[in-house]
């Protein structure tokens, strides 16, 4: 299968407006399952041209011009290969090095977008270069990004960690909603400053945090953490309740789970 991906990364390079392509996800980080996903980071520039992008693709495929995904994860293409599943995300590049550029001074957006319930944070950009594999890359473009990004920013860093106090209102609003019973409110506000520490917990171990999936597995082994952050977290966001008296139980609990992380910070 790696035979296949290398030389589909060379075709891909060949569509006229690609740039690069690159190995991401768990297999680029090397914490793949035998049946994860190969996700291809397919970097362009300019105007694309589909046409040819759906002629590799194959018959019958549906690929996704830019924003067909929505205004983050792009556009692309849901593939099967040798009964493998893989998959093509569109990525322009000027905008990734636009956010990377923000991320250097410690500004970064949060963007709505189908897929990613806490948002898209768009460090992730910078980090999934900074964590993939170069596959095709004529130019070296692809390849000198991959080496500016290795260094996490320092004022990124600062700003992510700073943002966590988004954490205690979010909590603030949740024990309001637990004193009416408002089961909904309270799990989101919960769930969303979980995400918010997570993030900043990311950042301040200097890691690119990409997504939602599975970052609270690797948030509880950070130096940081919490003692017993991860079985608190899903202990609170497991079972929050449903009474007014349980709500607001697994709010206090919550408040001070975010204290502690914030100490850690």
């Amino acid at each position: 299968m790696e035979t296949i991906i290398q030389d589909t990364a060379e075709r891909l390079t060949r569509v006229p407006g690609v740039v690069g392509v690159m190995l991401g996800g768990s297999r680029a980080r090397g914490e793949h399952r035998p049946g994860s996903d190969w996700d291809l980071g397919v970097y362009y520039r300019g105007a694309l041209d589909l046409d040819a992008l759906r002629a590799l693709a194959g018959p019958g495929a549906d690929v996704a011009a830019p924003g067909g995904w929505g205004p983050w994860v792009n556009g692309g293409a849901w593939l099967r290969v040798e009964g493998a599943a893989v998959d093509w995300i569109l990525r322009d590049l000027d905008r990734v090095g636009q956010v990377w550029e923000q991320c250097r001074e410690g500004r970064y957006e949060i963007g709505v977008q189908a897929g990613h319930p806490l948002g898209f944070w768009s460090p992730c950009y910078a980090g999934e270069v900074a964590l993939g594999q170069v596959l095709a890359d004529p130019t070296g473009e692809l390849t000198e990004l991959r080496r500016r990004t290795a260094d996490y920013p320092e004022p990124l860093r600062e700003a992510l960690t700073a943002a966590a106090w988004e954490a205690e209102f979010l909590a603030e609003g949740a024990a309001k909603g637990a004193a009416r019973g408002d089961a909904l409110y309270v799990a989101l506000c919960l769930s969303r400053a979980v995400g918010v520490l997570v993030q900043a917990m990311f950042a301040s171990d200097r890691r690119w945090c990409l997504n939602e999936k599975g970052a609270l597995a690797v948030a509880e082994t950070l130096p940081g953490a919490p003692a017993d952050f991860g079985r608190r977290v899903r202990g609170l966001l497991g079972a929050p309740g449903t009474t007014v008296e349980e709500l607001t139980a697994t709010v206090v609990q919550a408040r001070a789970l975010i204290a502690q992380a914030r100490e850690g910070l």
